[in-house]
């Protein structure tokens, strides 16, 4: 049994603002999300997180607790209620909330690569700082890396299957391609896909830092002179469901998930490799039924990385050869900076965004180009007629996801 899958919700939280629209309106206009960003520890200002970041300033979740009550939201981590916050926006732009299919034929497929940061390390603290024999008691259930998907089930009230994929970067993007193929399989109607990540705590920028991954002025994905990736943070929930359900609720579709592409490099837990990046685009385009030589828009992984951009970037003109030329490559992180697990998802969305809007964001902080990352790159806001974005996701480890939309 195969299904067409559509699109007809998404929502969303990270440096750029709070839902969908404002993401939208100013990642369209350039406005980025990267500033300066320091967090001291209490005790000892020697060890503190400071450089550039693109951070979440507040976050209203007043229209949650008024519906739901102020526990739905209450002492969560913040990984926790990012998720719910995009969730509540998804599945309210898609008209599901209270809807019937919630309690028995919908899935949730969440993405996180790294779990409750900041639930953990109030707890070692605790422990290692203080001396105390206890942590809270809601230490686990807190800071699990399942804690997501299991909070958004109770807050809306889904029975059916309930998972977090941990894939380091590609987390997100594989929860959406295995999410499509649970609704072509026939399995469920609806799948609340997508993924949540909160990692600008001190463990975790510090552990970042000492691999010598992360750039101190900014993120310049593809360009002469990037020094490396700036953390993000937030998440992006889409409504996959099945296009024959949705017809029948007469709900506005916005788009469609036509294929998914993973594979694994196994070559290295950190360099990548061209060969299993090739293997993942070509899978995708494969269960699209999409040629490569069809003109698309490309949302990059385009991390800002020395090593990975160019490797990214060979990999695109093995795949796409002289047709690359004809395609549009965005590089989203320039914008919101890498949400680690959550980055997949929030940049598939904004290339379904980006199709409807006929309008290619701009890539950001590009300083000129380096022969090795030759690309067709938006380095302005480009008008665009394109039916399908393809959105690539490689993680440590050799783990890549690819999606591809088409516009609705």
């Amino acid at each position: 049994m195969t299904r067409r899958v559509a699109v007809t919700g998404w929502g969303c939280v990270s440096g750029l603002g709070q839902g969908a629209s404002e993401s939208w309106r100013r990642i369209s206009a350039g406005d980025g999300a990267i500033r300066s960003f320091a967090l001291p520890r209490d005790d000892a200002a020697s060890v503190r997180a400071q450089g550039p970041a693109a951070a979440i300033d507040s976050l209203d979740t007043g229209q949650i607790e008024a519906r739901f009550g102020t526990r739905a939201v209450g002492k969560l981590d913040p990984m926790v209620t990012y998720a719910i916050v995009a969730a509540t926006e998804a599945v309210e732009q898609a008209g599901l909330l209270g809807h019937p299919v919630l309690d028995d034929r919908t899935a949730i497929l969440l993405g996180c690569g790294s779990g409750g940061n900041a639930t953990f390390e109030t707890g070692y603290r605790r422990l290692f700082e203080r001396g105390l024999d206890k942590t809270h008691p809601q230490t686990i259930p807190n800071g699990m890396i399942s804690a997501a998907a299991s909070q958004v089930a109770m807050v809306l009230g889904v029975h059916g299957p309930a998972m977090v994929l941990a894939s380091a970067c590609a987390s997100s993007a594989h929860a959406i391609g295995e999410a499509l193929h649970m609704i072509r399989a026939g399995r469920v109607d609806v799948s609340i896909a997508g993924g949540s990540e909160a990692c600008l705590t001190l463990g975790s920028w510090v552990a970042w830092n000492s691999l010598g991954a992360m750039a101190s002025d900014t993120c310049r994905p593809f360009s002469v002179d990037r020094q490396g990736l700036v953390l993000g943070e937030g998440a992006a929930v889409l409504i996959l469901e099945a296009w024959d359900h949705a017809v029948a609720r007469g709900v506005a579709i916005l788009g469609e998930v036509v294929g998914y592409g993973a594979s694994s490099d196994a070559a290295h837990i950190t360099a990548p490799d061209r060969g299993g990046i090739e293997r993942a685009i070509h899978s995708a385009h494969a269960d699209a039924g999409l040629s490569p030589e069809t003109p698309v828009l490309i949302s990059s992984h385009g991390t800002g990385t020395r090593l990975n951009d160019a490797t990214e970037a060979a990999a695109l003109h093995a795949v796409y050869g002289n047709a690359l030329s004809g395609d549009t490559v965005i590089a989203t992180k320039s914008a919101h900076g890498h949400l680690i697990g959550a980055s997949g998802a929030l940049e598939f969305l904004i290339g379904l965004m980006a199709l409807r809007e006929g309008l290619a964001p701009p890539v950001l902080n590009h300083l000129g180009t380096d022969p090795a990352c030759d690309l067709p790159l938006a380095l302005s806001q480009q008008r665009i007629d394109l039916a399908h974005v393809v959105s690539n996701s490689f993680a440590f480890g050799g783990l890549n996801a690819v999606l591809i939309g088409r516009r609705a």
